[in-house]
Parts: C-alpha cells; structure tokens; sequence
C-alpha cells in the first residue's frame, strides 16, 4: 500500500498545459455546438436534436472539469478552481460551493451502510423495505424506476433540486445557490435578448437532458454494480469502498474521452486530488489496478435489475428476489 501511496502522489499535482488544453478542447466545442444548434433551427429542428446529442457530449466534459475544481484538482491554485468552478456551475445549472460540499459528504460516505442519504442513490436494504409501510413502498418502486431514476429524475435534479438548498445548509452554502441562481437568470436573459427564448429553450434544453441522463447513468453504474462493496459502519473502510465499491467502468474511447476518464472511478475515490487527465495513466501504473475487474458498456445494462440491498449475501437484488424467496 506504501508504494500504492508513492505512485498516486505523482499524479496529485495538476498540468497547467494539459488543463488549459482541456478548457480549449471542451469550451470552444461546446459553444460552437450550439451556435451550430441556434443556426439549424431555421432548417430543420431534427437537425438540432442530432446536434444536441454532440453538444451533450461537451456539457459532460465541462461537468468533469467542474467536478475536478471542486476536488481542488484542476489547477494547483484554490481561487482559480473556485473561479472556474463557479462559472462552470453557471453553465451547468449547478452551484458550485453548495454541490461541493455534498458530493465531499459523498466521497466520505459512499458504501456505508449507516451513512446514506447525501448525494447518493436512494437504496433500501431488504430489512428495511420489508418493514416500511405501503406508501413510502410505493414511493421507493416510484423513485427507482428507469425512467424516473434516469431521464425525469436528472432533469428535475439539474433544473429545479439545485435551486434550492437544505434547510440545515450554512450560510456560504445558502449563498452559493442564490448567487448562482442569479447568475443563471441573467445568463439566460442576456442570451435569450440576442436570440429569444424560445431558440434557447429549444437549444439548451434537449442537451440538458441527453448530458443529465447520461451523467446520472454514470453516477449509478459507478455505485451500483454486481459484485460492489457496502458495509456497516464498524467494518467499512476508505479504500475498500474506492477499490470495491466504486466500479471501473470501461468505456469505448470516444466515451471514455467525452466522460472525462470518469469510468475509472475506484481510482477517483482512492485519490480525488488527481485530475481527470490523469486517471488513466494511475490505473496503468500499478498492478492492484489491473486485477480490478471491469464493467463493460454492454455488461453495465445489468446494473438496471438492482433495487434492493441484501445484507445476508451482501450483493444488490431486483425486486422479484423477493417475490422468488416467498
């Protein structure tokens, strides 16, 4: 593990050339994207939902590198990760300080039994649905569903969840959601007096859904996988929960590209201190992580069965375990 420790610590300390060539390779597109969007609507908006699925495709990237500021990642500087990721969050409809926060409550959480509830997947155990009462069961069956949990879930996380905070929120927290609020209005008035609402409703909200659904997909699949780690609070440890409960999620390349290399999850979780661009190099670096065994695209689709978790055998189960065990 010593020597695991060595080998990370080289990659902890971001490239200022290869981030600035990812803000170049990542905004530009993306902006020209949907320039492209705004200009084919006078021919034909399917031409505009094709194009969407690319500009999609960009609106993960910039997620990615927002998602690395707030690890502190992305540059070597506090201010500019906090600068880029305010106006990241802007663009993505996320305030950054707020969402920062929780998704640290996630990394310190993540496959605790006794710690759920801050940014992860709402999952019962079996125990607990058993004992829950008919409404909140429907309630449960309701939020897991595909396309609930999938593409209106994402939606309404993105639009409206992230519009407001909690109620035990800090005050700075308070503050990022109001202030990014803010500036979310005022960046869709200065664009929508430029090209109307409607053309940046039509534009902006199909990529928000297609990048929305394909971003939560990730988000499940790298948590929720056959064979994940999760345990009670006085067996769970840090690093089994990176190495065993966060997937190495292996994606075509142009995925993988487009996804920021955020399939290599486990090592996200070992060491979130290393910048996107570099995941892929640790993961080749060190053994440990060859023996990991992937999950592939097509392999992933599996992940869609799983409900509930099982204490007993410790492995997630669909809902019609419990039919077959009656």
């Amino acid at each position: 593990m010593k020597k695991l420790q060595e080998i990370l610590k080289q990659y902890k300390v971001s490239n200022l050339q290869l981030s600035i060539w990812q803000l170049i390779n990542t905004f530009i597109p993306y902006f020209i994207l949907l320039y492209l969007m705004y200009l084919s609507l006078s021919l034909s908006y399917w031409l505009t939902l094709l194009l969407s699925f690319f500009t999609a495709g960009f609106f993960i990237r910039i997620f990615i590198i927002f998602h690395d500021c707030g690890h502190q990642a992305f540059f070597t500087s506090r201010r500019s990760n906090n600068f880029l990721g305010f106006i990241s969050g802007i663009l993505i409809f996320i305030p950054s300080y707020y969402w920062y926060h929780n998704h640290a409550v996630h990394h310190a959480t993540t496959g605790d039994l006794d710690r759920r509830g801050i940014g992860d997947v709402w999952t019962m155990t079996i125990d607990e649905y058993k004992k829950c009462n008919k409404w909140k069961k429907i309630l449960y069956h309701f939020y897991r569903n595909p396309f609930i949990l999938l593409i209106f879930g994402p939606t309404y996380y993105f639009l409206i969840a992230n519009r407001f905070y909690h109620l035990n929120s800090n005050q700075r927290e308070r503050l990022s959601v109001q202030i990014t609020n803010l500036f979310i209005i005022i960046w869709i008035c200065l664009i929508s007096s430029i090209i109307s609402f409607k053309s940046y409703f039509l534009i902006q909200f199909p990529v928000l859904i297609i990048a929305a659904t394909i971003g939560t997909w990730l988000f499940y699949v790298q948590h929720q996988f056959e064979g994940v780690y999760w345990e009670r609070h006085k067996n769970w440890t840090y690093i089994d929960q990176a190495l065993k409960g966060s997937s190495f999620y292996k994606l075509p390349k142009i995925l993988q590209w487009f996804t920021g290399n955020i399939g290599f999850h486990h090592i996200h979780h070992l060491s979130p201190k290393i910048p996107n661009y570099y995941l892929e190099k640790v993961h080749e670096a060190n053994e440990i992580f060859k023996k990991i065994k992937p999950i592939t695209f097509f392999e992933s689709f599996k992940s869609l069965n799983f409900r509930l978790w099982d204490e007993k055998r410790k492995k997630l189960v669909s809902f019609l375990f419990l039919k077959e065990k009656k």
